[in-house]
């Protein structure tokens, strides 16, 4: 059976998932840091120069669970629809608008879609453009401008829509070197006022016909007022026949509400009698207008999240004196121990011990093995709270194993020694993360080189998903 899940879909998925993050009953999100342990080929392949794709079963979900490091919920201004980033630069020959873009009809560059096609553009000062025409081809070389709310022509005969400019805020959170925002222009989603464009946009205008076929054995001449045909109305043109042939098709009446528009040149009485019909070829806008929804118009079926992790904010929930190298985001986690919905800002995911007072605990080093004097417990260390005597951990199915094969918790009274540094401490104090291990649903999962944090450091960590 042939078909398609189509750009309409991916973008209601992607209103779907940003709305989530608003709506009265919300979803609550939280991205999550993780792997503090190097990939290497023991440990379940790749390695940090070159770490391994995520893989999406029951056992790796159960392992981002074991290494998680902490968690921070993402709220709905951490969110925003994203495009692809296509910076407008001299010498490039830009796509224009085509509606019919298919493996028969490609443009420019070969796209098969329109959501493909490198019809917009951003330039230096965060305006962004929809190409209306890029002069059958030929290189773009006069920087659009303009931000009125009807296309223009530039020096070099592109023509070109303004579709809106990127906030100062939308620029320093939600840019990338791939990726832009794309503003709601209708304001539906977002909630904000509908942009000046949007609300000048006419439904179903015929901005543009396109020659397929010029014909041969027509009457040659200017014939003006031909009707556009289809189920809008108003629209007329002007058609040049020259040497027998259609030449050029000018619209001088856009008309309105238009989803199929038709040049009927052979119906001119006065064009004569064609060995060759012409194919003339009207180019018909989006639904509501060219800059009535952004979104939709450029294919805005990504939405990117951007997320600061500062310094050890969430009172030490992220810890500062280890790396992490997977981060991801989970749906609804509950708080530890119950079926409550996590809503805190930060959650630790570590497990931690409190060593007693006395005998005075030694100095654990992070990433060296713990074992545990009477339950055998096996784990490696997380991070060391010299100041109050606490030491996190993790325990996974290479590091956390006992000799009895088993992954072993810590026991009370016990003494844990560490394995590089000798270290010894007695333990007075069990504790649980602050978040329930294998609650929610994982969303999302990346695998990165070693990001190393610091006290004085903040990372944005910017996630994008496509749907």
């Amino acid at each position: 059976m042939a078909a398609i899940i189509t750009n309409k879909f991916r973008i209601h998925n992607a209103e779907q998932f940003y709305e989530s993050f608003s709506e009265a009953a919300a979803t609550n999100y939280y991205l999550f840091i993780g792997r503090p342990q190097p990939f290497t080929t023991t440990t379940g392949g790749g390695t940090d120069s070159a770490p391994p794709t995520p893989t999406d079963n029951q056992v790796s979900e159960s392992g981002h669970w074991r290494d998680m490091i902490a968690a921070k919920r993402v709220v709905a201004g951490d969110v925003e629809f994203v495009i692809p980033r296509r910076n407008w630069t001299t010498g490039t020959v830009y796509d224009y608008y085509r509606p019919d873009y298919s493996a028969s009809v490609t443009s420019t560059s070969g796209a098969t879609i329109l959501s493909d096609a490198t019809c917009h553009v951003v330039t230096d000062d965060w305006r962004v453009y929809k190409c209306m025409w890029n002069n059958s081809g030929a290189a773009s070389t006069v920087e659009p401008t303009g931000t009125g709310n009807t296309e223009f022509s530039t020096g070099d005969s592109y023509v070109w829509k303004y579709m809106f400019t990127l906030t100062t805020t939308q620029v320093q959170n939600h840019v990338t070197t791939d990726f832009i925002p794309v503003t709601d222009t209708l304001g539906t989603i977002s909630g904000n006022s509908q942009s000046t464009v949007s609300s000048n946009a006419v439904d179903g205008e015929i901005r543009r016909i396109l020659i397929s076929t010029a014909g041969a054995g027509y009457t040659n001449g200017t014939y003006t007022n031909v009707p556009i045909r289809g189920d809008g109305s108003s629209g007329v043109c002007t058609v040049v026949v020259s040497g027998n042939a259609v030449t050029s098709v000018t619209v001088t009446t856009q008309g309105t509400g238009y989803k199929f528009a038709d040049v009927y040149v052979d119906g001119i009485p006065s064009v004569g009698t064609p060995s060759v019909s012409a194919v003339l070829l009207p180019i018909v806008g989006p639904r509501g207008g060219h800059g009535y929804d952004a979104i939709n118009e450029l294919g805005g079926f990504y939405v990117m999240t951007n997320t600061a992790l500062v310094s050890t904010e969430g009172s030490g929930d992220f810890i500062v004196d280890q790396d992490f190298r997977r981060i991801g985001l989970v749906r609804n986690p509950y708080n530890h121990g119950t079926t409550t919905v996590a809503t805190l800002a930060t959650l630790s995911a570590l497990k931690s011990v409190t060593f007693a007072a006395s005998p005075t605990p030694g100095t654990f080093v992070v990433d060296e093995v713990l074992t545990g004097g009477t339950s055998g417990a096996k784990a490696k260390v997380a991070s060391w709270d010299a100041t109050n005597r606490k030491l996190y951990y993790i325990q996974t199915q290479y590091t956390g194993i006992d000799t009895n094969k088993n992954i072993t918790a810590f026991a009370t009274s016990e003494v844990i020694t560490g394995t590089d540094s000798s270290a010894t401490g007695t333990v007075s104090a069990l504790n649980n993360p602050e978040i329930d291990h294998h609650s929610g649903d994982v969303m999302y999962v990346e695998h990165r080189a070693p990001i190393t944090r610091a006290t004085d450091q903040t990372e944005n960590i910017k996630l994008v998903m496509e749907f």
